[in-house]
């Protein structure tokens, strides 16, 4: 049977370890943040107690059955509950990093849960690595050819017409357009933002493009993503 102060170890070890993925995430405003990482990490870990050593004196000869049988149901619960961070716009597909983190938290739990320290301790660093580290090295190998505009505006007709202009005069290829209501800088429902993916040309005029842009009518603000 397990100690009480073991499990509280257990109980407290995997609270730290989902709140450190969960604080990565919450920086970064994605759908699933602290106390959703922390929850998912610490019920995980109970669940695994419980299935270990919450049915001794039970099952066959008193040895209480299969204690892998109530984890297991872990593994497939924590996948709708990811799914629930998945959201498609079009054909554009965000939340699924942190889907994937939710559902490694509750892997994290549940090697904590058995006593797996090293197994959970070591996860969870990779795991922060992965999020943290291996952003940079993305961006690098795979947008390097590409750029996101980010442009605050009032919404009105013509907006996008304009700034459309705006690129081909530059040589700006457009990859990819977002239009979002931005609530979080005005309650006004017509203050919108715009996020434009481009291909830049090799010879380039960042300030007289940035000059074009700000005087289009309604236009707010514009930047690029890494620079705001």
């Amino acid at each position: 049977m397990l100690s009480t102060p073991e499990l509280i170890l257990r109980l407290i070890l995997s609270a730290i370890a989902g709140g450190i993925i969960g604080v990565e995430r919450e920086a970064n405003n994605r759908p699933a943040g602290l106390r959703t990482h922390v929850l998912v990490t610490l019920g995980s870990t109970l669940i695994m107690t419980i299935s270990m050593y919450g049915f001794d004196g039970f099952g066959p000869g008193g040895e209480g059955g299969d204690p892998a049988r109530l984890a297991a149901q872990v593994v497939s619960g924590i996948g709708f509950l990811g799914a629930g961070t998945i959201l498609r716009t079009g054909n554009n597909i965000s939340g699924l990093t942190t889907a994937a983190s939710i559902w490694v938290c509750g892997g994290i739990g549940l090697a904590i849960g058995n006593g797996y320290y090293a197994g959970g301790i070591a996860t969870t660093l990779i795991v922060l690595f992965t999020l943290k580290g291996l952003s940079a090295t993305e961006n690098h190998l795979f947008k390097v050819k590409y750029k996101e505009l980010v442009v605050y505006s009032k919404e009105r007709p013509g907006l996008l017409g304009e700034l459309g202009q705006i690129m081909g005069k530059n040589n700006i290829v457009i990859k990819d357009i977002k239009v979002m209501s931005d609530q979080d800088i005005s309650d006004d429902a017509r203050d919108i933002v715009v996020r434009f993916r481009v291909k830049l040309p090799s010879k380039f005029y960042n300030d007289r493009f940035f000059i074009e842009v700000m005087a289009v009518r309604g236009v707010h603000h514009a930047s690029w993503e890494s620079d705001f």
